[in-house]
């Protein structure tokens, strides 16, 4: 299992959300600070569900952190978010 399929589950498991995109950007940043060969070091993810519904932007933020774990988190370089209820 990639680590995109990884984020991917976990945060499906953890908000059941209406819309969820999880997009490996690791080749766009070939030659910078944080690229591995192979990808997977850089992701974008889109995530929207009524479970961010009266939580701050930094609230949803440490939400998806946290469902995505401190072991993945410590094996991406990059993640940016955007979470919408």
């Amino acid at each position: 299992m990639t680590r995109r399929d990884d984020i991917f589950s976990k945060l499906s498991e953890a908000f059941q959300p209406d819309h969820l995109e999880v997009i490996d950007e690791s080749e766009l940043h070939r030659g910078h600070a944080g690229y591995q060969d192979g990808g997977q070091s850089h992701f974008r993810v889109e995530i929207g569900s009524q479970a961010f519904a009266n939580l701050s932007r930094i609230a949803r933020h440490r939400a998806v952190h946290r469902a995505i774990g401190s072991e993945l988190m410590g094996q991406i370089h990059a993640l940016a978010l955007e979470v919408s209820e």
